[in-house]
């Protein structure tokens, strides 16, 4: 999650068990609401079927300790980016995505913000919608067989190994699949936020985008 901004410690563990929403022929992926359809963004399983939507703001197993999302919180994306998560999760592919956090609603960045009370940990909510809130960033990791990779450390937590390219603390075999992560979402266009692994922007992320009043449901 791009907006916070310094090192908190979780206890987010990298093996949690994904709660797994993967689309299949069996299993549609049901039509976004008539707000998120207007406001451009898509059920990424639509590009991703096989991805693994593991949402934790829909759990209290997030940095702020409670639930933020409803429990039948869809990951959503903006379309412009479908493209090129389908593309990486392609270069990937025997292993899948996992998708930690997709669109995240004004409301919730507002509610982080109350909950950490500090705005040199958590980015004070502004007049537009820029990353997560467009629905142009993705917080992501990879599986494998159902079983998460080791990527050396979990989601939301803030410590130096966190950092996209540490080396200190963490292994040459989570090294190697941060590598294949950002090499692959690269080449769908997406791109790593140095402080976070699992973060990835994209295209004009970080623009002026109006707020969206759209539900994660």
């Amino acid at each position: 999650m791009r907006q916070v901004m310094a090192a908190l410690t979780v206890t987010c563990a990298v093996c949690a068990t994904p709660a797994v929403a993967v689309a299949s022929p069996q299993q549609p992926v049901p039509p976004v609401s008539d707000a998120a359809r207007a406001a451009g963004l898509v059920d990424v399983r639509t590009a991703v079927p096989d991805a693994l939507v593991d949402l934790r703001y829909a759990t209290p197993d997030n940095f702020v300790g409670e639930q933020l999302y409803p429990s039948d919180a869809r990951c959503l994306v903006h379309d412009s980016i479908a493209a090129g998560l389908a593309a990486a999760a392609e270069a990937l592919r025997p292993d899948v995505l996992v998708f930690w956090d997709c669109y995240r609603p004004h409301d919730v960045q507002v509610r982080m913000y109350e909950a950490v009370s500090d705005s040199g940990w958590v980015a004070r909510p502004g007049r537009y919608a820029r990353s997560h809130e467009a629905g142009l960033s993705v917080d992501v990791t990879l599986a494998r067989d159902g079983e998460p990779l080791d990527m050396g450390t979990g989601f939301d937590e803030f410590v130096p190994r966190a950092n996209a390219y540490a080396t200190d603390g963490v292994s040459a075999a989570a090294q190697q699949n941060r590598a294949r992560l950002r090499e692959a979402m690269r080449l769908g266009g997406l791109t790593v936020y140095s402080g976070e692994w699992w973060h990835f922007d994209g295209p004009n992320a970080y623009g002026d985008h109006p707020i969206l009043d759209v539900p994660v449901n």
